[in-house]
């Protein structure tokens, strides 16, 4: 199972280095694949923007990060993480398009974000004891993330917090979207018991409402 969960993380990571060292190996930017809000020219950015890095600090700096998120994703989410991550990336991407500063936003910053508020939210939402300990561990490993999506926190360096602060909003609505999916908290007994007794109600409530609509129809 850790294995197929770590299959699409990896892989996209791949990517990332693979297009960082053809950049370095040919000596091209590849910085107008990115983002460039309200451009047309940006709009590819949308889907290429998390393949490209600004350098192997950039690049070495997201790599841990992405895999550990992705990789926890896929891995106790395997049925929504795929869903989960695309939207986070096209979501992230445009939001950026939409309300970004005029510049080149690159770098997979914005979905490890987005992977995050989702696993923190989605742990909380659901009340389930092992989701509930992984949103702790994502905050003990990365609560420090919050601080990138705050404008102007960092000033001298480059940083998007656009693309930070997307991506936290799209984790965060992935997180409400689909909090009746997937995993969930595991029922007690007597919380069984009731459900049942209440179906019980509802049946019997519907078998007299039924005949009532019968009795009317036929005096009619």
């Amino acid at each position: 199972r850790l294995i197929g969960a770590s299959t699409i993380p990896v892989i996209l990571l791949l990517l990332m280095w693979i297009i960082l060292f053809v950049e370095y190996g040919f000596g091209v930017d590849l910085a107008f694949l990115g983002v460039h809000p309200l451009h047309v020219n940006g709009l590819p950015g949308i889907i290429l923007s998390p393949f490209i890095h600004a350098g192997f600090k950039h690049l070495g700096a997201n790599s841990i990060p992405f895999l550990v998120l992705g990789v926890a994703l896929f891995y106790f989410y395997r049925d929504l993480a795929l869903k989960v991550l695309v939207f986070i990336w096209l979501m992230t991407g445009i939001l950026v398009w939409f309300g970004g500063r005029d510049a080149w936003h690159i770098g997979a910053s914005g979905i490890i974000y987005g992977m995050a508020s989702f696993l923190f939210f989605s742990g909380l939402i659901r009340k389930n004891n092992g989701l509930a300990a992984l949103a702790l561990v994502v905050v003990f490993l990365y609560g420090g993330l919050i601080w990138g999506a705050i404008p102007g926190f960092f000033p001298k360096e480059h940083i998007s917090w656009e693309s930070h602060l997307g991506g936290l909003f799209s984790g965060i609505v992935m997180a409400f979207y689909y909090r009746k999916s997937g995993p969930q908290r595991k029922k007690y007994s007597w919380e069984l018991e009731e459900e049942a007794e209440d179906e019980g109600e509802d049946d019997e409530n519907t078998y007299w409402n039924s005949t009532t609509s019968m009795w009317i129809d036929r005096e009619d």
